[in-house]
């Protein structure tokens, strides 16, 4: 394997489970230090951890709600504080409510903190990490394929948010290149997680709209994270990469 991030720290959100910890795991192949951030498993962080340290890098989890705005100074400079600096931010944490718009009894408090973890979180996080991130830094961030294709009902405010997660990063692009820091984006398509199983209600329909007539995996996506994160996509910014086997093409 490839080592081409010996040396770097990374800080992976969300990075216990599903594309996280996919995530996690390449980027420790390929030398890197590894925080990931985590709201409710400790025990599965932990596990994680020590799973990261046997590729023979150094690892840590750190207990942050990308929710709570306020709190992604304290968990940027956490990182710092174990690490001794950030070079790349991977923000992968988010969670999708199903709402259609003419539902009488809206769940408001889960489509609030929809937007907070997914849009408004990330948002802070980047702005976080861009006072201490090393110029010639890597921000990458984890979108969805919803904000360009949906195909059914209920979805609206997950996409809104998955849309503002790109534009912001366009945005983010031109404000962070006069240090050489880089901010892209990936938009997986269907990919199998205990959040997203290849087995759940749409997923027979959703396989079929893909060019591969399946469910990619969450290590497909990873590699395209680490590929962004990485010294061969120095001339990569505000770019949206679509990992999705064909689902928008």
């Amino acid at each position: 394997m490839c080592k081409d991030l010996a040396g770097k720290i990374a800080l992976v959100t969300g990075g216990s489970r599903g594309i996280g910890a996919a995530t996690a795991r390449a980027l420790a192949e390929h030398g890197a230090d590894v925080a990931i951030s985590y709201v409710a498993s400790a025990d599965k962080a932990q596990a994680m951890v020590k799973e990261l340290e046997a590729f023979g890098v150094r690892a840590a989890a750190f207990a942050a709600d990308q929710a709570d705005r306020a709190g992604a100074a304290g968990l940027v400079a956490a990182v710092v504080e174990r690490f001794g600096r950030l070079d790349i931010l991977v923000v992968n944490a988010g969670v999708g409510t199903l709402s259609p718009l003419d539902d009488e009894a809206p769940d408001l408090a889960a489509l609030d903190r929809e937007y907070a973890v997914n849009m408004t979180g990330v948002a802070a996080l980047v702005r976080a990490a861009a006072r201490v991130i090393t110029d010639g830094g890597r921000i990458v961030l984890v979108g969805s394929t919803a904000a360009v294709r949906l195909g059914f009902p209920g979805f609206a405010d997950y996409a809104a948010t998955k849309g503002a997660v790109a534009a912001f990063a366009r945005g983010a692009a031109h404000d962070l290149a006069k240090r050489n820091i880089t901010v892209n984006v990936v938009q997986p398509g269907p990919i199998e997680t205990d959040m997203n199983p290849d087995s759940g209600d749409f997923a027979a329909i959703v396989k079929a709209m893909t060019a591969f007539k399946r469910y990619g995996r969450p290590e497909e996506v990873a590699a395209g994270i680490v590929f962004l994160a990485g010294p061969a996509a120095s001339y990569i910014t505000g770019a949206t990469l679509n990992i999705d086997g064909g689902y928008c093409a």
